[in-house]
């Protein structure tokens, strides 16, 4: 999902380890650094608990969405992307609603970075109804929301399109045509904003923990996903 990331602060408390690749927040006091950790609203935009922006605000959190593309130059394609960050409440609710125009039946991938300097590790589980996808994600709702180091994406590849939501929390709709997950992020009050900027685009840090751990190997498990590494 992204980068390379380290525990930095090994006096950070042990229900929630903080993991990440911006060397800015090794220079900030133990007092610092957990004010900045209890810091969850930037106006009226609320984080989960997964990440948090660069000590400075070099991005300010804010909802919204913006166009972008995602560009294979080996095999000469590019794909329209949809990329939103919204508040933290009704947040789940929303990721679930964007899964409705990939059809009834779908992929999962699931994503882990929780081993410190490790790769990225991701399991794939092939054809799941949506509603009992749904239901099981809504089991897991801490761990998906508040876990830095799980992200999951969900995808047709008959119809080509996916949604992500990733470790930081973005919700990311990739394929064509966009224009269903346009109307569901302006239903719930995320509108477009071709400036929006996003912390992952900044210094950040992720946070997770031993907790998260084993929820996401429940969640592997009941995906069916114990041996599926991809």
């Amino acid at each position: 999902m992204g980068f390379l990331k380290r525990i930095f602060r090994s006096s950070a408390p042990e229900e929630q380890a903080i993991v990440g690749s911006a060397e800015g927040f090794e220079r900030l006091t133990d007092e610092e650094l957990q004010t900045h950790m209890g810091i969850d609203r930037y106006d009226s935009f609320y984080l989960t608990n997964a990440i948090r922006p660069s000590y400075d605000l070099q991005i300010v959190p804010k909802q919204g969405f913006r166009h972008d593309e995602y560009r294979d130059d080996a095999n000469g394609f590019v794909v329209p992307v949809l990329m939103a960050a919204a508040t933290r409440k009704g947040l789940m609710d929303l990721f679930l609603d964007l899964l409705d125009p990939l059809g009834p039946v779908v992929d999962v991938v699931l994503e882990s970075s929780h081993q410190a300097g490790s790769r990225d590790q991701d399991l794939y589980r092939e054809h799941i109804d949506i509603p009992v996808l749904k239901s099981t994600l809504l089991d897991f709702e801490d761990l998906l929301l508040n876990d830095g180091c799980t992200g999951i994406a969900v995808l047709n590849p008959r119809m080509r399109q996916e949604v992500q939501f990733d470790e930081h929390k973005m919700l990311i709709a990739y394929g064509q045509p966009l224009t269903q997950f346009e109307n569901i992020l302006i239903a719930a009050d995320v509108y477009p904003d071709p400036k929006l900027r996003f912390i992952t685009e900044a210094e950040h840090i992720h946070c997770s923990s031993e907790k998260y751990l084993d929820q996401f190997e429940s969640l592997k498990s009941r995906l069916g996903m114990d041996a599926n590494w991809r």
